[in-house]
């Protein structure tokens, strides 16, 4: 089962996909948001390629733990992609991701500069593989927030 995940932000959205397993994330690539949402032929040709099963949505969760002011713009989104590509959406908590992701872009010698267009994948590739090693033992369809 091919999973993708999705960080989904103002202007643009990182995405990562598991392997055919469903254990391993691998960051993918960053296209414009309005891509992703609106039916683009580049998003519908990365969901048939990959011939993904199932969308992770990042939810952000403050540190205390409750939905941060954006998680509702990301919910609609969200609905806006379950309706367009009739995938099953699960949510997970993105909190720190981005954060990390620029660790390991240093940690990998990138400065500020060369990390513009990358952040946003190794961010998505941290939210997913932190899902599949933590996820919930029922059907998407059946359970749908972490």
């Amino acid at each position: 089962m091919r999973i993708m995940a999705l960080d989904l932000g103002e202007k643009r959205t990182g995405i990562a996909i598991s392997d055919a397993s469903g254990l391993l994330a691998h960051p993918l690539e960053v296209i414009p948001t309005h891509e992703v949402i609106g039916n683009a032929p580049s998003f519908k040709r990365l969901l048939d390629n990959y011939d993904v099963e199932l969308l992770v949505v990042g939810l952000p969760v403050s540190l205390d733990g409750r939905e941060h002011s954006q998680a509702a713009r990301i919910r609609n989104m969200a609905t806006q992609l379950e309706t367009l590509y009739a995938l099953p959406i699960v949510y997970a908590d993105e909190r720190l991701s981005s954060k990390e992701a620029k660790q390991v872009l240093r940690q990998l010698g990138y400065n500020e500069k060369n990390m513009r267009g990358k952040t946003d994948k190794i961010a998505a590739c941290i939210m997913l593989q932190a899902w599949l090693e933590n996820r919930p033992d029922c059907e998407p369809s059946t359970k749908r927030d972490r």
